[in-house]
């Protein structure tokens, strides 16, 4: 059949089984908890899932991962679900992926989570900065397994014959690995010189004593939502995982005139691959040189107690584990009340939000401007008129509370934070 003129045609999702390992013991997820986040991945993807393999082992085969009799099991579940790829649920060492596509048949592409979260974030890359994160972490990836890809060129070598004797397989193996090499260095360099124009920038943050509050919580917890709702921004909101991998960086004026930023970066995940948490080491250090963490957590959801865990697991990787930290359970207007209240009396010292609608958003202001004021100091200090840029200063970044003028100059009355108090130390009146 002919293709009609005019209608356009949509080109036809990719079909994945999933495949998870059900090792005991087991941590917090199960392995179909698991699965279910692997296929909200592939739906994220543009995928479709249409089969589930799983079974259960004290610990993964070296070779394949999983048995060879689950393997011919697999192979028979694709060719009955007529699917065109297999998605591990974790990852695969270079020679497992290797022995599971020769075991299928080249018919069939082999994937493990890692590679399909990888393959989101460069989708969802916008930025320069985060374009090169992502293939910095997708080429720190494909670097080790590219031996598998071009086994089939090194098997050429031993029929004999044309052509064996130039070792073209391994030639073009070490051609690409140069390539990949020289890549790298390039991105690195890039990285290096956009990681120090974003200390600088932090720098100037931390310098002018501004109190900065980063956002981290599971991926789609609605931390871009929450930063429209803090600060009146426009970040792109999205109902899909990793719609946002760039950092935010909004002001916002507390009760009382204090001016302070909020900054929000990538969302988390479970089996968070380690080559992004590398890559995205300048990013994430917004989140590490935060005065206040605020953790955004999907209150709707059943696992937002292990989501909050793997959060947790990610913060201290980072080093930020140390920094104060407040739980924010945002999406409280899709529960019931009577789930609510059961849930502030499990986590009392939580704020419940509804970043969508703006319940509770004041309550969250307040509690921000308490914790940041309970590092203030209160003092007075007399201030001589050829210093009188300072008394704009403390009226920027203090409360003041009394400002009185006389002959020997400015007696201002305020509440600062610590480092604008150290900095007025030597104007201090008894």
């Amino acid at each position: 059949m002919g293709i009609r003129q005019g209608y356009p045609v949509q080109p036809e999702r990719e079909r994945c089984i999933l495949v998870g390992v059900d090792v005991t013991p087991r941590g917090e997820w199960s392995v179909d908890e698991s699965l279910d986040e692997l296929e909200r991945l592939v739906e994220t993807d543009d995928a479709v899932c249409v089969g589930r393999l799983t079974q259960r082992l004290a610990s993964p085969y070296p070779k394949t991962f999983i048995g060879t009799g689950k393997i011919d099991e697999l192979r028979e579940l694709a060719e009955a679900t007529e699917a065109t790829t297999v998605i591990f649920d974790d990852e695969l060492s270079p020679s497992q992926q290797s022995n599971i596509e020769r075991m299928l048949g080249q018919k069939y592409k082999v994937l493990d989570r890692t590679a399909l979260i990888l393959d989101i974030f460069g989708q969802h890359a916008t930025t320069h900065e985060g374009m090169l994160q992502v293939q910095m972490a997708q080429l720190q990836y494909l670097y080790p397994r590219l031996r598998g890809m071009w086994a089939h060129l090194a098997k050429d070598k031993t029929r004999g014959g044309i052509g064996s004797r130039f070792g073209q397989g391994e030639s073009q193996l070490e051609v690409d690995r140069r390539l990949i090499r020289d890549r790298m260095s390039v991105i690195r360099r890039d990285l290096a010189k956009i990681s120090q124009n974003r200390d600088v920038q932090r720098k100037g943050r931390v310098e002018s004593q501004t109190y900065r509050v980063a956002l981290a919580g599971y991926t789609n917890a609605g931390k871009s939502t929450l930063i429209n709702a803090l600060t009146g921004s426009d970040v792109l909101e999205q109902d899909l995982l990793f719609a946002t991998l760039d950092p935010t960086t909004r002001a916002l004026e507390l009760p009382g005139g204090r001016n302070i930023v909020v900054t929000d970066t990538v969302g988390f995940i479970q089996k968070l691959p380690t080559t992004l948490v590398e890559s995205f080491k300048s990013t994430l250090a917004e989140v590490s040189d935060a005065n206040l963490i605020l953790t955004v957590v999907d209150a709707h959801d059943e696992h937002s107690d292990k989501q909050l865990g793997a959060v947790n697991d990610v913060l201290e990787e980072i080093g930020a584990s140390t920094i104060p930290r407040v739980i924010v359970y945002n999406k409280v207007d899709l529960m019931e009340p009577d789930d609510v209240d059961a849930m502030r009396e499990r986590h009392p010292d939580a704020i419940f939000i509804s970043a969508k609608t703006g319940a509770g958003i004041d309550a969250l202001i307040a509690g921000i401007a308490e914790i940041a004021a309970s590092r203030d100091v209160t003092g007075a200090y007399r201030i001589a008129y050829h210093d009188a840029k300072l008394v704009d200063l403390c009226h920027e970044r203090g409360n003041v509370i009394e400002q009185v003028y006389d002959e020997a100059g400015i007696t201002i009355t305020l509440t600062a934070p610590p480092e604008l108090a150290s900095m007025l130390e030597r104007y201090r009146v008894s």
